[in-house]
């Protein structure tokens, strides 16, 4: 598969495009990548520690559609420094002079996306250095998942509340990417630009009048707004034993469940299932304590979302 608040009758829902893979045609033993979306995953901070919903906050578990990373790094020790293990995987990215606004950003037209249980890269295992590695590094640039939402406060002679909607979020959670055009659920939004972590788009899925009603206000049918810097999440075990990560890098860190050895000698393929935890990932200020997301259309405001980081990393060698 391919490749928060907002305002008015604005709201959300999500859905991908199908992209070419990373698919290596060989015969050779490969390291193969893919992902898992875990709810039952401990929810943790970005120090790596258990981390509960904060008082006066609320979150919900999206539905993953999916994923896409930058960047992957094999780690031999929790004292490897960043880019100082074996970069198996460096998404496209272009300079400022190419077009963009940024130093450096991902390409995300390029980007490769995939959906849990599908493969995301093949890596022969001949072209990686032979050596044993105990923790992986993975940086998320992409995420697109379904979630539920009220809309509060309607005006008449519509009924005054219409809970429960589904809605598409998209959310580029890297640390910059460049979009030519991006399917949020059943509709594209064109960008033909650079945009820091933490743009999202949020196409709704309204019950009928609703949704008619929506696309007179928004014709797009998506909203898209930039959330506040820092305010994605993103977990560093290692930070402990002194390892630093640049800021706005979404570079998730996570153990292996059992060493990975890699001899150079392998005659059969190596299967890496990144499990990240959606427990409670997608995380907003609960200002009327019940619990759900809501939209007031007379006021124009939604509740404050403060974070769609992905909430830990476990790696599964199989």
């Amino acid at each position: 598969m391919k490749k928060l608040c907002l305002l008015s009758l604005s709201l959300l829902l999500l859905g991908a495009c199908k992209k070419e893979k990373a698919i290596v045609e060989s015969d050779d033993p490969m390291l193969r990548i893919q992902f898992k979306f875990d709810a039952e995953q401990e929810r943790l901070n970005n120090i790596g520690q258990v981390s509960p919903l904060p008082f006066g906050h609320a979150g919900q578990t999206p539905d993953f559609n999916a994923l896409s990373a930058y960047y992957i790094e094999l780690v031999p020790t929790k004292f490897t420094q960043l880019e100082d293990g074996l970069v198996a995987y460096r998404a496209k990215t272009q300079a400022a002079e190419a077009g963009g606004d940024f130093e450096e950003a991902v390409i995300f037209d390029e980007a490769l996306v995939s959906d849990e249980g599908e493969v995301f890269l093949e890596i022969p295992l001949k072209d990686l250095s032979p050596g044993t590695y105990e923790y992986l590094r993975a940086s998320v640039t992409y995420q697109n998942a379904n979630v539920r939402f009220n809309l509060k406060n309607l005006p008449g002679p519509l009924p005054p509340e219409l809970d429960n909607q589904l809605g598409t979020l998209a959310g580029f959670i890297g640390f910059n990417t460049y979009i030519g055009s991006h399917q949020v659920g059943q509709k594209s939004q064109e960008i033909n630009g650079d945009r820091q972590q933490g743009f999202w788009a949020f196409e709704p899925q309204l019950e009928e009048p609703y949704q008619a009603f929506f696309l007179q206000v928004n014709p797009s049918g998506i909203l898209s707004e930039q959330a506040s810097p820092g305010s994605t999440t993103v977990v560093n075990p290692l930070a402990q034993f002194g390892v630093t990560l640049p800021l706005g890098s979404c570079i998730v860190t996570g153990a292996f469940n059992k060493t990975l050895e890699i001899t150079g000698e392998e005659t059969t393929d190596i299967n890496l299932i990144l499990s990240f935890s959606i427990n409670n990932s997608f995380e907003w200020i609960d200002k009327n304590g019940n619990g759900q997301w809501d939209f007031d259309i007379e006021n124009a405001a939604a509740e404050e979302v403060v974070d769609m980081g992905l909430r830990g990393l476990k790696v599964l060698v199989e």
